[in-house]
């Protein structure tokens, strides 16, 4: 049976239930990033939000935060003991502007292994796994870097099964860094392209769907970007298109200020508690739900160690 991998270890994937597959729960991202803001460090503050999700039937969350994003897998194993929620943790990396010398300066082979090294033997000297690998693109732009490191991803994950989650820009690049990674020979439906919905086209979300990868939605409630509405609409259209089993939905709630255990808002309740009812309201049934929620999770994150 399929086994997805999380900072307590594998489990099979059909004990993962309610999934929400992109998330930051503890980081602090590096000093080029001056807005504090993205800045997670207080475990209470994390743990309540942590909780709030177990209270609307959260049962499993991947924390996407990176090797240059300032992850904390000792943290993630401390809630995840705490609260019962099964936590994934990541390897790899997220766009160039976060990149440090050493990434820049590593080989393709140097960042495969790399990245192995901490799905198959633990990271930075624990035993605690990556279960997800994420690359990234810039705005409209893949730096020779992003490429390098797409391509590193690529062969980190033929070498050991784990699924991979691609940052876009604004929604941008996306297709560009699916097919850096289907010319390894990747199985599309192994890899989720993140950030989609800041990008609202709907030929845009529909070329992505054709090549076979999950679309992932994670601006929910984030109206700065566009209205639910908006969203609510681009997911009639894939629902429409018969796309319901390549839809990946999370909230990205990686500021302080958009978590309700440290003050902000709509929290890790908003999905669950505003979202679904309005995307059943739209012609979603309880068995689309559940496909994007729970099945399309269960296949996209379960993996054999090679």
């Amino acid at each position: 049976m399929s086994k997805a991998r999380t900072v307590l270890g594998d489990l099979d994937v059909e004990e993962l239930g309610f999934t929400y597959t992109h998330e930051h729960l503890f980081c602090i991202p590096p000093a080029c990033q001056p807005d504090r803001d993205f800045e997670l460090s207080d475990y209470d503050c994390s743990l309540y939000e942590l909780n709030e999700f177990k209270k609307v039937g959260g049962k499993t969350l991947v924390e996407g935060s990176t090797i240059d994003y300032g992850r904390n897998p000792d943290a993630y194993r401390k809630m995840s003991k705490s609260t019962g929620v099964n936590v994934i943790c990541t390897t790899g990396f997220n766009k160039y502007r976060y990149y440090q010398e050493w990434v820049k300066e590593a080989s393709i082979d140097d960042l495969a292994e790399y990245m192995i090294r901490d799905i198959e033997e633990g990271i930075y000297g624990t035993d605690i796994k990556a279960g997800q690998i994420k690359t990234g693109g810039s705005y409209n732009v893949l730096h020779p870097d992003e490429i390098k490191v797409t391509h590193a991803c690529a062969i980190a994950h033929l070498k050991t099964g784990a699924p991979l989650w691609c940052h876009t820009e604004f929604g941008t690049m996306g297709v560009e860094l699916v097919d850096i990674l289907l010319s390894h020979g990747v199985d599309p439906k192994r890899i989720v392209v993140g950030h989609s919905d800041r990008n609202c086209d709907p030929e845009y979300l529909l070329s992505l769907a054709e090549k076979g990868v999950y679309v992932g939605f994670d601006g929910c409630g984030k109206i700065k970007y566009y209205p639910d509405s908006t969203r609510i609409e681009m997911l009639k259209i894939l629902k429409e298109h018969g796309f319901v089993n390549q839809l990946m939905i999370s909230g990205d709630m990686g500021r302080a200020s958009y978590l309700k255990g440290y003050g902000g808002g709509p929290g890790f309740a908003y999905i669950a508690t505003k979202f679904i009812p309005r995307m059943m309201r739209n012609g979603y049934t309880q068995e689309d739900i559940d496909q994007i929620f729970i099945e399309n999770p269960k296949e996209w994150l379960g993996f054999d160690e090679k």
